[in-house]
């Protein structure tokens, strides 16, 4: 199983490199085609080597017969998957080290499934820029970093495929982002270079403290040794790891390229960096500072949870304030990696895996929300709230009924996925790690159930602003379509999931949990 997973990094590498070879004169509809049987190739092999991973344990697909020798990998050693080590650069002692567990392995899924659901959209849907070769190009490339980062296992390895993922944005969000407001555009993905440019040169020195200190970068043998003492370069070092993470997650005060980023940014460009690229963060945070340097994340945990918290306030008090709908949906991420940043912080693991549950929750969640964003932007030519009207529902029964399905589940109605993540996050802040100070935790656990009150209100205010009004006092064009078939069939799947992870908890939990 080590040739699949490589081979689902280099199946989409080597077809944005043909799509970018074919004539210029290439068709739309034909890259678009070539983007969709790529990914849907891509997405069928992740779902096999998930399918593989867990088969010979028990029964995957209930989450039921789980037995001990289950690789219910956690924060530490790490039971890698379809590994393959090899040296690469013997001078530095970085070698090409990839293997998957039940950590990365649904993240790996959930990111092959909405690159596949961008490119199928942009068979009938495409940005007005056109390019649509060279954009499908790009996303296949960003898929390549993305799985490359969930499965790299050497931290110079892991750095490298997360930057893999930077240009190709930029590119994205600057030619093919809001074609009305082009110097807006531009600065937002100028913006959302440097500030990542910045982490990730942060996470590098990092990184580089943890060699000097453990003398590998091989993250099997540091799981395996961690680094001990909460304090001197241990503490420097996961500072640094911290910080870069955090920018990419991104949590309070580090988020200011984030709203910009997915308001300027195509539709299909604000779906894979809400569901995708912010979990490269949090992915990280799990991966790599928890299980290599647990004592010196203990010291900062305190800190961690202090600015996750604010990051949810801020974020649903931001929201509470906006008048245009994908900047709202924006400042909703950073209220819900706020919830995952405290998880994480919690250390506990009611509160790890509550953060793992809602780092797959959100990415569904919030691209379907980006597709319905989008729907409504292509449809009014605008995403301000007061452009629109109140009236949607009117206008578009069917989209109004899948965006409030989508604000409920967003809001974390129990039922549907977004409930389970943040109920475990706030159980852990309630039993944090025995080595943390748990008033503080159960102080920050109350603001944060706060915040979540918060999160209701303003999905409801906008569910009442934009689809409850009187179709009289807000007369539109009327729209030939409500919701067309291409659009069905790419939201549907995210549909689908959102009730069964919603329902079905353990689908997931079963192999995350260590209660």
């Amino acid at each position: 199983m080590s040739t699949l997973l490589i081979a689902l990094l280099a199946v989409p590498a080597l077809a944005a490199a043909i799509l970018w070879a074919l004539p210029a004169n290439t068709g739309d509809r034909v890259a678009a085609i070539v983007g969709s049987v790529v990914s849907g190739i891509v997405l069928i092999g992740s779902a096999v080597l998930w399918w593989d991973m867990l088969r010979p344990r028990g029964n995957p697909v209930l989450g039921l017969a789980v037995t001990a020798d289950l690789p219910r990998t956690l924060p530490g050693k790490i039971n890698a998957y379809a590994e393959t080590d090899v040296s690469w650069i013997p001078q530095l002692d970085v070698r090409f080290h990839l293997g998957v567990d039940t950590i990365s392995m649904p993240l790996i899924v959930l990111t092959a499934l909405l690159v596949f659901l961008c490119c199928l959209y942009s068979l009938r849907i495409t940005p007005r820029a056109g390019r649509t070769r060279s954009l499908i190009a790009l996303l296949l490339v960003i898929e390549t970093g993305v799985i490359g980062t969930f499965s790299a296992l050497d931290l110079v390895l892991f750095f490298l495929f997360f930057e893999v993922v930077l240009i190709p944005m930029w590119l994205v969000i600057d030619i093919w982002g809001d074609e009305h407001d082009r110097e807006g555009r531009r600065r937002a993905a100028t913006t959302f270079v440097l500030m990542t440019v910045f982490g990730s040169a942060l996470m590098l020195l990092g990184f580089l403290l943890v060699h000097r200190l453990a003398g590998t970068f091989d993250l099997e043998v540091l799981g395996q040794n961690p680094i001990a003492g909460g304090h001197g370069i241990a503490l420097i070092a996961a500072v640094l790891i911290a910080l870069g993470l955090a920018v990419k997650m991104p949590l309070w005060p580090l988020h200011i390229w984030l709203p910009d980023a997915h308001a300027k940014a195509p539709t299909v460009g604000s779906v894979l960096l809400a569901g995708v690229l912010l979990k490269l963060g949090s992915y990280g945070m799990i991966r790599i500072l928890l299980p290599v340097l647990p004592d010196a994340t203990a010291t900062i945990a305190p800190y961690l949870a202090g600015f996750s918290t604010v990051a949810i306030v801020a974020g649903s008090l931001a929201c509470l304030a906006q008048t245009d709908v994908k900047r709202l949906i924006a400042y909703s991420s950073v209220g819900h990696m706020g919830f995952i940043g405290l998880g994480i912080a919690t250390m506990s693991p009611e509160g790890l895996a509550g953060a793992m549950y809602a780092n797959i929750a959100h990415g569904i969640i919030t691209g379907l929300l980006f597709f319905l964003a989008g729907a409504i932007k292509d449809r009014h030519d605008t995403s301000d709230l007061r452009a629109i009207g109140r009236a949607l529902y009117a206008r578009l029964p069917r989209i109004s009924g899948l965006l409030t399905f989508a604000c409920l589940a967003s809001l974390g109605l129990p039922g549907l996925a977004g409930f389970w993540g943040e109920m475990l996050i706030l159980l852990g802040a309630y039993h944090p790690a025995d080595s943390l100070p748990r008033t503080t935790f159960l102080v920050l656990m109350v603001i944060a159930g706060l915040g979540a009150v918060l999160t209701a209100a303003y999905f409801l205010k906008l569910i009442r602003q934009l689809c409850q009004g009187d179709p009289a006092e807000h007369p539109a064009t009327a729209f030939a379509v409500d919701v067309s078939r291409i659009e069905l069939i790419t939201w549907s799947p995210l549909v689908v999931l959102t009730v069964f992870l919603g329902v079905w908890p353990p689908f997931l939990l079963d192999y995350w949990t260590f209660l």
